[in-house]
């Protein structure tokens, strides 16, 4: 093995993965390692950890996780015992197969960045270090906001529309030179800016939804830019009269691939990607109501929808069977 004395940080595109990926810069800068980022989606985590793994680097990972299982077992083998944990996540996906993990901190019930926050807020940090951390604190919180939907900073929603505007990287930029949470003048103007001119994309974008029936409300690629999604598909979960039981945004990558973003308010969203990733084709993950999906650029549009389609009727069938009790068996047996 090649080892590089290299800290790789590695974290998602949205503002939690941004967030994230700044609070683990200011809190390591006091290593003296060189720092590499690198901000990513799910259809590359799995070799980004694993070059990571060989080449001998330190790693954080936040807010996203592996799909492939050989992934796992590959951290296991290296993972040292006493060593920190170095995966701070939040998705129900990853709370269910990894939280028991030595190496892995999962807490479904904060944003990925306040996962990492409060278990660096337990640990010995120097002084400048913990007066970092202690004041990025409204940023995390800010974050917090945004990623569980809480409505209660209003200002969390500019932040996500930040992202959109300068791309993860240009957030990533800003929030390492200055990680405050309050914004200037020209940030809160071209947000609120981007905000506005979202609400028009929305109207827009209900006209062209494909319904079908109570189950799927499904919108295609170029309708919608990145960002957009939580916010729209909250707007039809929620403020719809007759909301649909899945809302799914397809977005084509500039590889190809596919992006399928999907919502949902009782948990459909989690158990239709457990239904449809394989970790080969089709990859994905997130929490029960919040999940990504990514299939290969030989599907299409309408193959893609009819997938989720056929997932969300198995799902349907399986919860609708009836459940046979003990009592139900003991009797069958009387009758023979």
């Amino acid at each position: 093995m090649q080892t590089e004395n290299v800290l790789h940080i590695i974290s998602h595109t949205d503002l939690d993965g941004v967030v994230s990926a700044a609070l683990a810069w200011h809190a390591n800068r006091s290593s003296g390692l060189p720092i590499k980022v690198s901000l990513m989606g799910y259809g590359e985590i799995d070799n980004a950890i694993l070059e990571s793994l060989n080449s001998g680097q330190r790693l954080i990972v936040l807010d996203l996780f592996c799909q492939r299982d050989q992934t796992v077992d590959e951290i296991d083998r290296t993972f040292t015992e006493g060593s920190p944990p170095f995966v701070f996540d939040h998705h129900k996906s990853t709370y269910d197969r990894y939280s028991n993990r030595k190496w892995a901190v999962v807490d479904t019930g904060y944003c990925a960045a306040m996962v990492y926050w409060k278990w660096l807020m337990e640990q010995k940090l120097d002084d400048s270090t913990r007066k970092i951390v202690d004041e990025i604190e409204p940023l995390i919180k800010t974050t917090n906001d945004r990623d569980l939907w809480l409505g209660e900073i209003p200002e969390s929603r500019l932040w996500q529309g930040l992202v959109t505007i300068c791309g993860p990287w240009g957030v990533l930029m800003r929030l390492v030179s200055a990680p405050s949470a309050e914004l200037t003048k020209g940030e809160r103007d071209s947000a609120q800016n981007f905000v506005d001119l979202q609400e028009e994309r929305f109207e827009h974008a209900k006209t062209g939804i494909l319904r079908t029936g109570d189950d799927l409300s499904f919108v295609g690629d170029g309708v919608l830019e990145f960002g957009d999604v939580s916010d729209f598909c909250g707007l039809i979960l929620d403020r719809d009269p007759n909301p649909p039981k899945l809302a799914a945004v397809s977005a084509k990558r500039m590889g190809g691939d596919w992006a399928l973003s999907l919502r949902s308010r009782d948990g459909l969203a989690g158990k239709i990607i457990t239904l449809l990733k394989d970790g080969k084709k089709i990859r994905g993950g997130g929490h029960g109501n919040a999940a990504a999906l990514y299939f290969p650029y030989s599907y299409n549009e309408d193959q893609i929808r009819e997938t989720v389609l056929a997932a969300i009727k198995q799902e349907k069938e399986r919860t609708e069977a009836p459940n046979v009790t003990l009592g139900d068996l003991f009797k069958g047996l009387n009758k023979i």
